[in-house]
């Protein structure tokens, strides 16, 4: 499949709210949360007023198609570790998952936030997530957990990405 993982534009940020809801772990695919679930405080803070200082976005696309993204922005999040560190959040269209996609835009995000001058980034993943093991895999290290959650860094100063 080709596709092309670049800047997701302004105009663009609207889809966020798209992936947002996509990003959330469902384990019951026969009683999903409601659409709306993304306007609760807690959840509209990951693409709330999009664009500011911190924020960083890029996209998949294949077919001219938005077909993924993958975010940054200092936020008090699930994943929240500090004031500095961006926390981290991606989410690929279903039919797009388990095709290396995902793997490549956090790659790349990784290699953006380096240059950007952050020297750590993190995030938070539901126990049950498959995308846990992702995370492990390139890299990202469980710093604490709660019940149901892990909160993991990426250490961006001692890579090479």
């Amino acid at each position: 499949m080709e596709y092309k993982i670049r800047q997701m534009y302004p105009n663009e940020y609207p889809y966020l709210k798209e992936f947002l809801y996509e990003a959330i772990f469902q384990k019951d695919m026969g009683n999903l949360l409601p659409k709306e679930i993304i306007n609760k405080p807690d959840l509209k803070i990951y693409i709330e007023d999009f664009g500011r200082k911190h924020d960083h976005c890029l996209c998949a696309e294949a077919n001219g198609e938005i077909i993924g993204a993958v975010w940054t922005r200092i936020i008090p999040g699930y994943g929240n570790i500090d004031d500095k560190t961006p926390e981290f959040a991606i989410s690929l269209y279903k039919e797009y998952r388990g095709k290396g996609i995902g793997t490549k835009m956090m790659q790349e995000m990784l290699s953006l936030l380096k240059s950007k001058g952050y020297k750590k980034v993190s995030l938070s993943v539901q126990k049950e997530n498959y995308a846990f093991r992702m995370y492990q895999n390139q890299g990202f290290k469980i710093i604490d957990e709660t019940e149901e959650e892990f909160i993991m860094m990426y250490d961006l100063t001692n890579t090479v990405i």
